[in-house]
């Protein structure tokens, strides 16, 4: 493993992607992305007493399903590095303790998937293990509960704000596996101070454009080198801003650019400006693009996982947001 500029760990042992599992909830499964999943739910509680308890049933599904996929067995998992939106991370802790492995609790609120798969990957180059699982999960109701107010207040939310995914994304990396893991970029926290809670797209734009800037530039490569840049999770608000600020950079083919948020619903589904939650980009990710790139779709895709990195204490003590964007660009086919 070597560094690149300042912010970049390229990686020279070929590890990557064997499989993955993707669970979601209702409005999932009318999305457009329904059939990259392998499992959706038409219960929002998944036969559980409480919001919480269910996401713990997501995430335990969607390990189930890609050790399942992959043959292999609870303790054949040596180590799972995972995140979520609850206090102290008590979904993925019940999880792990389910699984029986090690576990590194991690958390960069809606970019998690990525901050877990860049870990995932040093410590494997690194040769202290060869095989991790890692993973995100929100569920809608259970994260409204503890950032905002109980979906049964009723709450009148601004066009700008963005619904919480429900569902669940893990992946099961190992050398020589495939999409490959090529680069890291891990991010820097960037606070624009904005203290709307609930514009989290904008509040984490601009720790996406510096983040993406930096990448490129220690990797000397453009976006055009990228067959698709996709972030997690600015909904289209947040997208908009991110593009903007590339753009005043020079970085002008921001055509490239997707969102989880934006891909995992329809406009007309109720979701405002779109997805967030930690589960959104962990089954966009790990359920679309790592689908479209097994497909041949995409040869070199950069996966931005962006997040918002406030609390409800900090938000009522008048704080700004600060954002944070970590970077992994994947390979479909060897390194180049």
């Amino acid at each position: 493993m070597g560094r690149a500029g300042h912010q970049t760990y390229v990686f020279e042992r070929p590890v990557g992607i064997r499989t993955t599992g993707v669970v979601g909830g209702v409005k999932e499964a009318e999305g457009p992305l329904a059939e990259y999943f392998d499992r959706l739910h038409d219960d929002m509680r998944l036969g559980q007493k409480t919001w919480e308890q269910a996401e713990r049933t997501l995430l335990k599904e969607a390990m189930d399903v890609a050790m399942r996929k992959a043959g292999l067995q609870k303790e054949d998992i040596p180590l799972y590095i995972g995140g979520d939106l609850m206090d102290q991370l008590t979904t993925s802790t019940f999880a792990a303790k389910s699984l029986g492995s090690m576990f590194l609790g991690v958390y960069s609120a809606c970019g998690t998937t990525v901050q877990g798969l860049a870990l995932a990957a040093m410590l494997m180059e690194a040769g202290m293990v060869d095989r991790v699982m890692t993973g995100a999960v929100s569920h809608t109701y259970a994260a409204e509960k503890l950032y905002r107010f109980p979906n049964e207040y009723g709450a009148q939310k601004p066009p700008y704000a963005q619904r919480t995914a429900t569902g669940a994304g893990v992946a099961l990396l190992e050398p020589g596996a495939g999409p490959g893991i090529e680069a890291a970029t891990i991010g820097r926290v960037v606070d624009p101070g904005l203290k709307d809670p609930f514009d989290m797209g904008s509040a984490e734009a601009p720790a996406a454009a510096s983040t993406i800037v930096a990448h490129l530039r220690d990797m000397d490569r453009t976006l055009e080198d990228y067959d698709l840049v996709v972030t997690g999770d600015l909904a289209r608000v947040g997208l908009a801003f991110a593009k903007q600020l590339l753009a005043g950079q020079g970085w002008v083919q921001t055509e490239r650019i997707e969102d989880c948020g934006v891909l995992l619903y329809r406009e007309d589904q109720g979701v405002f400006a779109g997805g967030s939650g930690a589960g959104c980009s962990a089954v966009v990710m790990y359920g679309y693009v790592v689908n479209q790139m097994r497909q041949g779709r995409y040869r070199r895709v950069l996966l931005c996982g962006t997040g918002a990195l406030h609390s409800p204490t900090s938000v009522k003590q008048g704080d700004s947001i600060p954002g944070i964007c970590h970077a992994v660009s994947l390979v479909s086919t060897g390194f180049s």
